[in-house]
């Protein structure tokens, strides 16, 4: 039958700007009494990333904009936070209070444009930005597995976001390397022999969303997940592959 395991690794400490994640990896690795193998898939959460880049911002430090005052007043959020979302994005998708929904610089549409107060330290003056670049950040991650412990893996770097019309959130890959972002099931048979014509599989995201399950959102401080056991399909993908193009999308 197949079968795929999910494993979250032990050890991982809060990481820190300049944190280096490969040490950090092999640390939880021994901690776990684990090794890569080729073929695994390491999902690890944005947040890791975004705090050993220094993504953090000081809210003392940002002057908002007439722009972000006036959002501000309109969703009773701080006009600082704001100010920081509207530099993160290209558009405001819908803002009413207590919510700013908003197109991310990267090409998705995320609530507050994924800034993030939880499980950051003096969060009540610091938040913290998504990657700047995941997919680079995904790459350069698999490069160095690949160089440093001699294994083939994919790396998906993982976020949490909400749905417009589903209760709850799930994970979602914003950075891409070493597997397909999505699998274009169009033109094979379903058990009837019915020609697939619109069938097309968020590959990266079902397997982010796995992860998830493990990792958690509150503070079970796993952020390295290790997909092991799929046959995953060939191809290269990227964190964009994932947004849908403007001109098929039907609510935005």
């Amino acid at each position: 039958m197949p079968s795929m395991t999910a494993f979250a690794l032990s050890g991982v400490p809060l990481v820190q700007p300049g944190d280096d994640l490969i040490t950090i990896l092999k640390s939880a690795l021994e901690q776990s009494q684990e090794q890569l193998a080729d073929g695994d898939i390491l999902v690890v959460s944005s947040k890791i990333i975004s705090k050993s880049e220094n993504r953090f911002v000081d809210l003392r430090t940002v002057e908002p904009s007439p722009a972000a005052i006036e959002l501000a007043q309109k969703t009773n959020k701080e006009p600082e936070l704001v100010e920081v979302i509207l530099q993160e994005s290209k558009s405001v998708s819908r803002a009413a209070p207590g919510v700013l929904v908003v197109e991310h610089r990267l090409g998705f549409v995320s609530a507050n444009a994924g800034i993030d107060h939880s499980n950051i330290e003096d969060s009540d003056h610091r938040v913290l930005l998504l990657p700047l670049d995941p997919d680079a950040s995904a790459a350069k991650l698999r490069q160095r597995i690949m160089d440093e412990l001699g294994v083939t893996v994919g790396i998906i770097v993982s976020d949490t976001h909400g749905r417009p019309f589903r209760r709850g959130n799930v994970g979602v890959a914003i950075g891409i390397a070493g597997l397909p972002a999505i699998v274009d099931l169009r033109g094979g048979v379903d058990l009837f022999g019915r020609v697939l014509v619109a069938s097309i599989q968020g590959y990266a995201d079902l397997i982010a969303s796995t992860a998830h399950l493990l990792c958690g959102e509150a503070n079970e401080g796993r952020p390295l997940v290790v997909i092991r056991g799929l046959d995953v399909p060939s191809g290269e993908g990227l964190g964009a592959d994932m947004n849908r193009d403007p001109a098929s999308d039907l609510y935005r």
